[in-house]
């Protein structure tokens, strides 16, 4: 039996278990223990956190988590009823929900060390690297227009939101899921991407959490990444591009762009923008991953309430990292519901030591730091089975052969269809140009509602899907 083989019969197991990981962040431990994320979510009554179990002591002016006691609050805002119904249905097994995905890569991923990314960067301090063409080692085998589905993976947290008659309740579940987001990238600082070309797309069904999701690169220069997912209870969409700058020590990761997220049952429509990610010690050291600054989410068609989150960047003379503090405030500004917590530990609602727990990420598979850092629902963002090749475009990201090769560990192959694919989307630009013609999307268009220009879904993936089905219409030859 081969490695991979052998990978693929592990089972999850706790954090708290996983030695060695890919990227260390700068504390040792973190506050709130690891073994916490076994727990299940919303469950108050399940929550067990210790003061501290960082090796240096928290001072009087620190994170509210090390003020955390096992105390629970019995407020909590997942109900005994929900929680129940959720247990009963996995205790049957639910076969219209029970999907099987794979818990490892056909291949580990390589070392990178031998790369010098100074080559590479010297030249660029300060410049926008997307037009930058790095070595395809420094890839993960998992595409931006996937990254962006990733942001789906607590979903839950708006269904909870679209169940909850309270305004107030409604925002502190909606903020905890644009928390959420960022919680995958906590051990992925040594690797990136693959940057999408120019009309890709990726569609991503998860029957297990209700929803439906498609993307596509709407725009090369600037890059502009659009998606749009749709269920019974919410509907989320937004594009962004990044903005990538080099320097010297750290590269800077600014995106721009709108996230929207509306809940028909209450006619809600959430607005909020992403803050700003670093990667530091690109040169030397082990890299590791830091957000800061604010999220602002509004509801457009309600002033009853308003959040604001920050993001705490990091102080050199203090080992708390990764820290979120938030207000859930009225219209007259006045707190209503305090968030504290860690992007990548969880989320709390209230005040310290009867906080409840509002979410905790997932545990991370066995051996997660072989496979690029991947948490384990973007370790089946790439997987195909063969029935699904009969349904989707060719110019889905799965029939991508440069990031197919280096999920299976072919390096050389990997950096031949690499550059065979951006030599191809140059000369697909070059003839563009030269017959004053412009790149028309698929399946998004541009819009200025609201005064914001934005890309928003045409609403024909579906429907081409089913009638007359993509392998009856002319696509676009990307690879």
């Amino acid at each position: 039996m081969t490695a991979a083989m052998k990978c693929c019969v592990h089972k999850q197991q706790d954090l708290a278990q996983v030695t060695n990981p890919l990227v260390h962040q700068l504390s040792n431990e973190s506050r709130v223990s690891r073994a916490d994320s076994l727990c299940e979510f919303f469950d108050a009554q399940e929550v067990l956190l210790s003061a501290s179990s960082s090796e240096n002591e928290a001072s009087d002016d620190d994170s509210y988590v090390s003020d955390i006691s096992d105390n629970v609050s019995e407020d909590n805002l997942s109900t005994d009823a929900e929680t129940n119904s959720q247990n009963a249905c996995r205790a049957q097994n639910c076969t219209s929900h029970n999907v099987r995905r794979r818990s490892c890569l056909p291949a580990p991923g390589s070392a990178n060390s031998k790369i010098s990314l100074w080559n590479i960067l010297r030249n660029n301090v300060g410049k926008d690297l997307s037009k930058v063409s790095m070595p395809v080692q420094l890839n993960e085998p998992v595409n931006t227009l996937q990254r962006l589905c990733e942001e789906l993976e607590y979903s839950e947290l708006l269904d909870k939101a679209s169940q909850s008659d309270d305004p107030f309740e409604r925002m502190v579940f909606v903020a905890a899921f644009a928390v959420s987001a960022y919680a995958s990238s906590y051990y992925r600082a040594g690797s990136k991407p693959f940057n999408p070309v120019l009309g890709e797309t990726y569609e991503c069904i998860r029957k297990e959490q209700g929803f439906q999701f498609i993307a596509e690169q709407v725009s090369h220069h600037p890059p502009i990444s659009a998606c749009h997912a749709e269920s019974k209870n919410f509907t989320f969409w937004q594009d962004v591009r990044w903005k990538n700058k080099f320097w010297g020590k750290s590269m800077e990761i600014v995106p721009v762009g709108t996230i929207h997220v509306t809940l028909p049952t209450y006619g809600d429509h959430y607005e909020w923008s992403k803050v700003t990610s670093c990667v530091h010690n690109i040169l030397s050291g082990q890299r590791w991953i830091e957000h800061y600054g604010d999220i602002l989410i509004k509801n457009t068609n309600s002033s009853i309430c308003q959040c604001k989150l920050t993001f705490v960047k990091a102080k050199y003379w203090n080992s708390n990292v990764n820290e979120v503090e938030g207000t859930v405030m009225d219209e007259r500004g006045k707190v209503v519901n305090r968030l504290f917590g860690r992007w990548h530990e969880g989320i709390y609602c209230g005040t310290p030591p009867s906080a409840t727990c509002i979410w905790r990420p997932n545990a991370m598979p066995k051996d997660f730091e072989q496979y690029y850092g991947l948490t384990k629902y973007a370790l089946g963002l790439n997987e195909m089975e063969p029935d699904e090749k009969l349904y989707l475009p060719r110019t889905d990201t799965r029939f991508r052969p440069d990031q197919r090769c280096l999920e299976e560990g072919n390096i050389e192959a990997a950096e031949a269809q690499k550059e065979r694919i951006e030599q191809l989307q140059r000369e697909r630009r070059r003839i563009l140009e030269e017959n004053n013609m412009t790149h028309q999307p698929q399946f998004f268009r541009q819009s200025c509602e609201g005064g914001e220009d934005m890309w928003v879904s045409t609403g024909t993936y579906w429907e081409l899907r089913k009638d007359p089905g993509f392998d009856k219409l002319d696509s676009l030859i990307l690879w």
